[in-house]
């Protein structure tokens, strides 16, 4: 009933009658919708017990009604009312992380076209009955019946929709279902659909049954044309006859293509499906391992260079209830920016999947065996350099504790970025976790005592007359291997950040890179922009200032002209201050390529690159006839470089 009083310029008696018989019937017709949807969606907040929390399904072919009751421990989908499906089932929902909450919000969806019964459970999302061909006879128009008196624990606030049922708490809700044509229903869906401009959102599939005959010498399929379009077919299928060698109890295989990809999305957060959604069956038949495999060409928007694609598969005896993409048992080729085709040995759902993050890598092989030989050359250089240093360690030089920590750091550093990818593909899941954690920590150690020779060299530069405190190295022993551990550490505790990684190169995405590193997770995320990154940023600008200073300290001095000692200084000291690693920001645009091969090179072969930097100033010392430590450490400024202040 409405209660503002609306003023109207008089109009002729029968066109306000006309036109308020409109206004009703609208009316009438918008708030009873819900009673004559074709689908349902029931939503509401299962309030339990808190206790060993379960779903329990019991769905069965034919139309009768739902019933969705709910218990201190339990939430209870009952009824017949599918076409084809039947599944009888206790799901424990700890599995789901859902055992902490007090209070659950869940929907419930029926698609009768596509014979489809889905549940969202908080985030999680079950699918009760898999998306199939179109059936016979639908149950649809579900009208509720329900009659339940008000419980403490059950379900509250029902709605069909967006039409509000009751706030009371309700033990069950139960919905009637209607029988119907299913073909008679499907074409007044498209029909409508057609209507509003919506064709590709209809729920209709298209189903073709092929029968392999005894001279099969295999076939193509091609998914029908979108009705009321011009497009091209998106699906095409080749089926080998290696198929029916490997069918026992039957020769008939059907393709179903499904153009409403959204039920198929599932929990995908980085990953996005792209393609229409096929599945290939043979009832009562499990086909894997097929000595010729089922070509799958897919047609699909532009895809760019920056996002990979993956053909892709869903294994429903594994995960027979929430939708889990994987790229077992296929291989990916790629025709261009819309054209991909999967090569799959097993019959099941199939798709192409897009990465959005984290983009792929190109050139990745010849990435990957520069970094494990700069790795290698790196740990035997560190090595031999903890050697020279260890042995210089009575001379009243107090940069060598720094040099040796920076050395440590980066021996470790090494030889962990080097096993990382063998560690990967162990299987072992607990081990990755501990690699990836120490991995973190041996980087964030380099960063640390490269941050400390940029702090010690300021202090040598401007500061000679304020020399360091005796004992100071157990402070930068503190900071550079204490330090770096409190990070780690809490993220190691907070969980699900250290763990297996997956690096997918650009020209073969079936096969990814494996390594033992930070999770492609929002909280792991975080994690390396707040530590890592942050810290390198501090780092590489430091770096770079401190280098300005120094050059702007010694370059109109004598020993400047020695173009081999200028070389070597500031070679030198941009590898101690890690401003290499600023390379990692320059991977853009047309020249990153180019950044990324010059970005693994000088890091993957830093501590070589330390090393040599070292031995050739030890030798230009002796040629020199210089004394003492000479030029082969930072804090050797004063004598080789500054040439210390006596001479300013």
């Amino acid at each position: 009933m409405f209660h503002h009083r609306i003023k109207v310029l008089p109009m002729e008696p029968r066109l306000t009658d006309s036109l308020s018989v409109v206004f009703i019937l609208s009316i009438l017709l918008s708030t009873g919708s819900s009673e004559s949807d074709r689908d349902l969606k029931f939503c509401g907040i299962w309030r339990h017990g808190k206790n060993l929390l379960s779903l329990s399904v019991n769905l069965s072919t034919g139309c009768e009604e739902i019933l969705i009751s709910a218990n201190t421990s339990s939430l209870s989908i009952d009824g017949k009312i599918t076409g084809e499906c039947q599944q009888s089932d206790v799901i424990p929902l700890h599995q789901f992380g859902l055992d902490s909450e007090e209070e659950i919000k869940f929907c419930l969806h029926w698609e009768p076209l596509l014979d489809h019964f889905r549940l969202q459970l908080g985030e999680t999302t079950l699918n009760l009955c898999k998306p199939s061909s179109l059936q016979p006879r639908c149950c649809t128009y579900l009208s509720d019946s329900s009659s339940e008196p008000e419980a403490p624990f059950g379900i509250i606030n029902g709605t069909v929709r967006t039409d509000f049922i009751t706030n009371k708490t309700r033990s069950a809700y139960k919905f009637k279902g209607e029988r119907k044509d299913c073909k008679e229903l499907c074409a007044e869906e498209i029909n409508g659909h057609t209507q509003a401009s919506m064709i590709k959102e209809h729920p209709y599939t298209h189903s073709i049954e092929v029968e392999m005959k005894e001279d099969f010498r295999g076939s193509n399929v091609t998914s029908p044309v979108t009705i009321g379009t011009s497009e091209e077919p998106t699906i095409t299928v080749y089926i080998p006859p290696a198929l029916k060698e490997a069918a026992k109890w039957t020769n008939k295989v059907n393709c179903t293509f499904f153009e409403n990809i959204s039920l198929f999305q599932g929990g995908q957060k980085k990953n996005m499906i792209l393609s229409s959604v096929v599945e290939i069956t043979m009832k009562n038949e499990v086909i894997v391992d097929l000595s010729e495999p089922i070509k799958i060409g897919f047609h699909h928007d532009p895809i760019p260079k920056k996002h990979s694609r993956r053909c892709v598969s869903w294994d429903t005896r594994k995960d027979p209830y929430q939708v889990n993409w994987l790229v077992d048992g296929c291989v990916t080729q790629q025709k261009g920016e819309e054209h991909t085709e999967c090569f799959c040995n097993h019959l099941t759902y199939f798709t192409v999947l897009v990465q959005m993050e984290p983009r792929p890598v190109r050139h990745l092989l010849a990435l990957t065996v520069i970094t494990s030989v700069g790795c290698i050359v790196s740990a035997i250089s560190c090595v031999a350099l903890i050697i020279f240093l260890y042995r210089k360690r009575r001379s009243q030089e107090q940069s060598i504790p720094i040099h040796l920590g920076l050395a440590v750091s980066l021996l470790l550093l090494s030889l962990l970025f080097f096993f990382t990818g063998i560690l990967a593909n162990m299987g072992v899941e607990g081990l990755c976790t501990w690699v990836g954690a120490g991995l973190h920590y041996a980087l964030l150690s380099s960063f640390s005592w490269m941050g400390i020779e940029v702090f010690h060299t300021f202090w040598l530069v401007y500061m000679v007359f304020s020399p360091l405190p005796k004992g100071i190295w157990k402070l930068w022993s503190l900071v550079g291997f204490g330090l770096p551990a409190v990070p780690v550490i809490i993220l190691a505790a907070v969980g699900n950040i250290y763990g297996l990684r997956e690096v997918v190169p650009s020209d073969d995405v079936s096969n990814p890179y494996l390594m033992c590193w930070m999770t492609v997770t929002y909280k792991a995320l975080l994690a390396h922009y707040f530590t890592t990154m942050t810290i390198l940023v501090i780092l590489v600008s430091s770096g770079i200032v401190m280098l300005f200073l120094v050059y702007r300290k010694i370059h109109t001095r004598d020993e400047w002209r020695q173009s081999r000692v200028a070389f070597l200084s500031i070679w030198g000291l941009s590898c101690l201050f890690g401003t290499t690693w600023g390379l990692t920001f320059l991977d853009f645009g047309p020249l990153s390529d180019f950044v990324l091969f010059l970005s693994c090179i000088l890091n993957s072969f830093q501590g070589f690159l330390l090393m040599l930097r070292f031995y050739m100033l030890e030798w230009i010392r002796k040629q020199a006839g210089g004394s003492a430590l000479g030029s082969n450490s930072t804090g050797s400024t004063r004598q080789q470089m500054l040439q210390a202040q006596e001479k300013s």
